[in-house]
């Protein structure tokens, strides 16, 4: 008769080994930031960005970690961890994961408006070896990391779940802004109308960010020639917070 097979045992946090691997990001080259015309004033391309090494940290169901891709070339995954479980001895441990997708892992590759540390909460579930965790992670709420004061290589935001196998994202309409009607990228310059209070790349109304940085005043073409007006006889300071949700376009 066959022996029964031991039962695995659920553990409640998994102590990461530690790792000589620097975990780097990939941001783009930094950019002149305007802050006081950006539609999330504490969040700029210019912001503080760090590299880190992984330390000895206890990784818990309900964390986000990374870990290492078979191909040392590729960026490491960004996972949550569902459950954590071993071997009767404790060894041999299993972590059940939640993978986050990158843009360009989606079935639609990466669009211009998504930000360089975006990923997607997918439906893909999985099995690894806790040895492939590097480092625990954190992956933001949209709103959340626009409020951080430094981005760090281990920060991340995700404002969609999506579906690996249809490619359909939830929600699947965003608020859109610009002459260009795409959604915010926090890692791009706007500058906001005093008029409609719509924002606007620089580039999409033929200025450099150099020029959008001297601006005191902006009115877009439409807003412009009421704009002057306002701005002859109002004394009122400009609300640079006010978004605009209005318009929305579907993913």
């Amino acid at each position: 008769m066959a022996k029964a097979k031991a039962p695995r045992r659920t553990l409640e946090s998994y102590t990461v080994k530690p790792s000589n691997k620097i975990i780097r990001g990939e941001f783009p080259p930094s950019s002149p930031s305007l802050s006081i015309f950006h539609p999330f004033p504490s969040l700029s391309p210019a912001k503080k960005r760090v590299s880190f090494l992984p330390s000895r940290a206890a990784a818990s169901a309900g964390d986000c970690v990374l870990m290492r891709p078979s191909d040392p070339s590729k960026l490491s995954y960004v996972a949550m961890i569902e459950q954590i479980e071993s071997d009767p001895r404790g060894a041999n441990v299993k972590v059940h994961v939640r993978w986050y997708y990158r843009p360009e892992e989606s079935i639609g590759g990466r669009r211009q408006f998504h930000g360089s540390k975006e990923v997607f909460l997918s439906d893909h579930f999985d099995v690894q070896s806790a040895d492939t965790i590097e480092g625990k992670c954190t992956v933001h709420t949209f709103k959340s990391y626009t409020k951080l004061d430094a981005v760090g290589n281990d920060d991340f935001f995700c404002r969609f779940e999506y579906n690996s196998s249809t490619g359909a994202f939830n929600p699947d309409r965003v608020a859109v802004y610009c002459k260009c009607e795409m959604p915010y990228n926090p890692d791009e310059l706007m500058v906001q109308c005093e008029g409609c209070n719509d924002w606007f790349h620089p580039a999409c109304i033929n200025m450099t960010a150099e020029e959008a940085k001297r601006l005191d005043h902006f009115f877009c073409e439409i807003c412009s020639t009421e704009g002057k007006k306002k701005l002859q006889n109002s004394h009122t300071p400009r609300q640079s917070d006010t978004k605009v949700d209005t318009k929305r376009r579907r993913m």
